[in-house]
């Protein structure tokens, strides 16, 4: 059964109106999508498009993850929808980053903030490094390495030379498992053992290092060797 049209629908039920009146969070996320789709298909609405990309990618997580040519081949998206979801996306992650730049970053809960829709965006591992002034203020994010985050790659040198050209007083180090799973690998917890090593030498403060995973069943969503107690 062919569903309504978006301008078929109760004025006061089409997103544009409903936002317009009410606000985005009275809207749904299929309903913000819709916005953004403006048209849907024959046969389903921008909504039913937009819940039916929400369907296919499990989450809301999962959709930002894809690419422009991604979406661009999805029956009803075509290439100027598809740029504007991923322009959304991005707007999304530099306002929370906009946000948290004024403050002391000094938490797990800040750090998961101001990196992690962005990290658990991306299919490969990227570890970064965060730079801190004095007052734990951030001056920058900075990536290390793409791709998988070992020893060799994540090297202690590579982590530390953007915080010795910076003059940073203190760093954070965060990557992400795409697994979802954020417990912590062998290889991980050497790596801390080694940054925290270089850190002390180098006279530059390892304030965490924190691993992004995606929050289930109460979980945050992060593993933080700081309230490990291994830093």
């Amino acid at each position: 059964m062919s569903q309504l049209k978006i301008r078929e629908m109760p004025r006061d039920e089409r997103p544009r109106e409903k936002l317009a009146a009410h606000g985005a969070s009275a809207l749904t996320t299929p309903e913000l999508i819709a916005i953004l789709l403006r048209t849907g298909v024959s046969g389903a609405n921008a909504v039913e498009v937009a819940r039916q990309l929400l369907e296919k990618y499990g989450s809301l997580t999962g959709l930002s993850r894809c690419s422009v040519d991604e979406l661009s081949k999805i029956k009803g998206i075509k290439f100027a929808k598809a740029v504007q979801l991923v322009a959304a996306f991005g707007l999304g992650q530099r306002l929370a980053r906009e946000t948290l730049s004024k403050q002391k970053i000094d938490s797990p809960e800040l750090v998961n903030e101001l990196l992690g829709p962005e990290l658990r965006r991306l299919r490969k591992e990227s570890l970064r490094v965060i730079l801190l002034d004095t007052r734990y203020h951030l001056i920058r994010v900075e990536e290390v390495s793409m791709g998988s985050v070992n020893e060799s790659i994540a090297h202690p040198r590579e982590v530390f030379r953007p915080a010795v050209v910076s003059s940073a007083y203190a760093v954070i180090v965060v990557h992400n498992h795409p697994s979802g799973d954020a417990s912590p690998s062998q290889t991980d917890h050497s790596l801390t053992r080694r940054l925290a090593e270089a850190a002390e030498l180098l006279q530059i403060k390892l304030l965490d290092h924190i691993i992004i995973g995606t929050p289930a069943d109460g979980s945050p969503g992060y593993f933080s060797f700081k309230e490990a107690g291994v830093l």
